[in-house]
């Protein structure tokens, strides 16, 4: 059997060991990108991918390809249905860094209110110590109590992020495609879309991209 593992670095930085899968057969590991990716994987029994875009005319041309692992939550670098179509299943890693990127969610937040880098930076430039008022105020903070979040989303992470917002003091209101009545309480609530714009302090995306949630969030 043939492994190869597209995007090796973005996979593993380091400290993941791939060893156990010499077991299995030949393992290929590629650290660049390539458009022709057929010319990698056409031969392939198994492949592991990650940022690689793999078409279905590119899986017309691995006669024995019987398995795609997409490291990552999103899998739309792989054409899905032409993949079903060649009757190749794809995985991917669905619970992936869920409380991670729910952090990160909040601490992009955090910044936005509290302008955290920029006080930093002059901090460490002396500013604090030189200058004769009792405190420098560029940006006046942003309390988050009672504040309304929108968020587009309400799958593993938007619940992460509801959470957390909930803990601050904030409204939240939910836009979902598929509601689950067991997250509503007196500080979440399912709503359209149109009130979500209308009504939010700040609004987090946390839905997939796919044909009907690309520039979901527009101009108009």
């Amino acid at each position: 059997m043939k492994i190869v593992i597209l995007d090796h670095p973005r996979e593993n930085p380091g400290e993941i060991d791939w060893s156990r899968f010499d077991e299995y057969g030949e393992v290929v590991r590629y650290s660049d990108r390539v458009e022709d990716v057929a010319s990698r994987i056409g031969d392939a029994d198994v492949v592991f991918l990650n940022k690689s875009k793999v078409t279905k005319a590119d899986l017309e041309k691995c006669p024995n390809l019987k398995f795609i692992s997409v490291i990552a939550t999103g899998y739309n670098t792989v054409d899905v249905d032409g993949a079903r179509e060649l009757g190749i299943p794809v995985a991917n890693v669905p619970s992936y860094g869920t409380e991670a990127i729910g952090q990160h969610a909040i601490a992009l937040l955090l910044e936005i209110t509290n302008h955290i880098a920029y006080h930093d930076a002059e901090v460490r430039r002396g500013r604090k110590n030189n200058d004769t008022d009792w405190c420098f105020w560029d940006y006046s903070p942003i309390e988050l109590e009672n504040k309304t979040m929108g968020i587009i989303g309400l799958g593993r992470i938007g619940q992460i992020t509801s959470r957390v917002a909930q803990a601050f003091g904030m409204k939240v209101l939910a836009y979902d495609s598929f509601q689950n009545p067991a997250l509503v309480n007196e500080n979440c609530r399912y709503t359209d879309l149109d009130t979500l714009l209308a009504n939010s302090d700040v609004i987090a995306l946390h839905c997939p991209l796919f044909p009907e949630t690309e520039n979901l969030i527009n101009k108009a």
